[in-house]
């Protein structure tokens, strides 16, 4: 699955809540988000109007790798209705 070009970080930490992470804190520009699912997991994304394609696709890999599912299933699990 093609990855969308024209996400926001706050847009793709509201998606992250399908695989249980939450907003623990934002620091500037970074929101950190965390999970318990699986073990405690924390993921940092820049709050900007456009993520960069390398740097979602690190993070959605980062996700998945937590999960144990591969980076397809989790875009396709994130980006299904987009």
């Amino acid at each position: 699955m093609r990855l969308p070009r024209d996400i926001s970080g706050t847009d793709l930490a509201a998606l992250l809540k399908r695989f249980g992470y939450s907003q623990t804190r934002q620091s500037g520009s970074h929101i950190r988000l965390t999970t318990f699912l699986h073990g405690e997991h924390h993921i940092t994304i820049p709050a900007h109007a456009a993520l960069r394609l390398g740097t979602l696709s690190s993070i959605i890999s980062e996700a998945a790798r937590h999960a144990g599912l591969t980076k397809d299933e989790v875009s396709d699990q994130l980006f299904q209705s987009k």
